[in-house]
């Protein structure tokens, strides 16, 4: 099954510095946002403690708000988790009590608040914790953005390897400049959502750009943009087919699957959306303006073969 025919011959390398300027523009208002508001970091990376209560009849989350923010503890995130009688409180740490390190002390006083409620699971996060898990994971995405680079210059050539690591770039900065505007939190689960998309993108980057290397030896007469748009045109289907797909069964985590996979979700989404878009308009407009020609991607000896008179 196709959504497009293969001779289709949409001109993607003509529209390629409109598509620079808007990635320009959206990627300078992502690190402005970063910059201002920064990103709102969960429990995961804060520190603090979640604690998950069962209630005798149905839960009320905004008396529930009001109970705990009238015991001292502001900003304190309410959410449902499984039935209706099932609430999840996470409290953020507190630098300026040494009691509030103490779980224990906590409970007390949350359930001192909601005598109702009957405590099931506590869990406790340092701060300590909480930046070394920021740490690792800045690095897992530093780590997996130079092995997919070595990758693809070995298996490609470097200007494909140049390309695709600024596309694996400018793909998880839009996505965490979105959750700094609307300051979503930011924790592991949206951490996770994160490096899938740079392994999504990647596979559409790949798809590309192994049609190009073989469209270059069959199309020897023509130009580098004419080969790029080709190939681009030949894997379209393929593109949107695997983007609709995916994108369907996202929509429906983000509609349909609670509020713990809301960041989770959302990142997915604007992942696959700017994935599919960099894979097309930065990676393969990106090594075009490095001089990416024929020679480039043929072997040293077909090179001489077609150099002779």
């Amino acid at each position: 099954m196709e959504f497009f025919k293969q001779n289709t011959k949409i001109d993607f390398m003509g529209q390629r510095k409109i598509a620079a300027i808007l990635s320009s523009v959206l990627f300078l208002l992502s690190i402005l946002s970063l910059c201002i508001y920064g990103l709102n970091w969960g429990l995961d990376f804060t520190g603090g403690t979640q604690i998950q209560l069962l209630f005798p009849t149905q839960a009320h989350l905004t008396d529930i708000r009001n109970s705990l923010d009238q015991a001292g503890f502001e900003n304190a995130v309410v959410m449902s988790y499984g039935t209706s009688k099932d609430v999840l409180v996470t409290l953020a740490a507190k630098k300026t009590d040494a009691e509030d390190a103490n779980k224990d002390i906590i409970l007390k006083k949350v359930l001192h608040a909601l005598p109702d409620a009957k405590p099931m699971q506590v869990d406790y996060i340092g701060s300590v914790v909480g930046k070394e898990l920021a740490t690792k994971g800045a690095l897992a995405i530093v780590v997996s953005l130079l092995g997919t680079m070595i990758y693809i210059a070995l298996r490609f050539e470097m200007r494909f390897a140049i390309g695709s690591t600024v596309a694996l770039i400018h793909d998880p900065v839009l996505i965490l400049g979105i959750f700094s505007f609307l300051k979503i939190e930011f924790n592991l689960i949206a951490l996770a959502a994160v490096l899938t998309v740079i392994g999504y993108s990647l596979n559409d980057t790949i798809v590309i750009f192994d049609r190009v290397r073989e469209n270059f030896r069959k199309l020897r007469k023509a130009s580098p943009v004419e080969v790029v748009n080709q190939s681009i045109n030949q894997t379209l289907s393929r593109t949107i087919m695997t983007s609709v797909l995916t994108l369907m069964v996202v929509l429906a985590l983000f509609f349909l699957g609670g509020s713990m996979l809301y960041g989770f979700s959302l990142a997915l989404i604007i992942g696959i959306i700017v994935g599919t878009y960099s894979s097309i308009y930065v990676a393969g407009s990106l090594s075009l303006a490095l001089g990416l020609t024929r020679q480039h991607l043929l072997p040293v000896s077909k090179e001489l073969l077609d150099d002779r008179p």
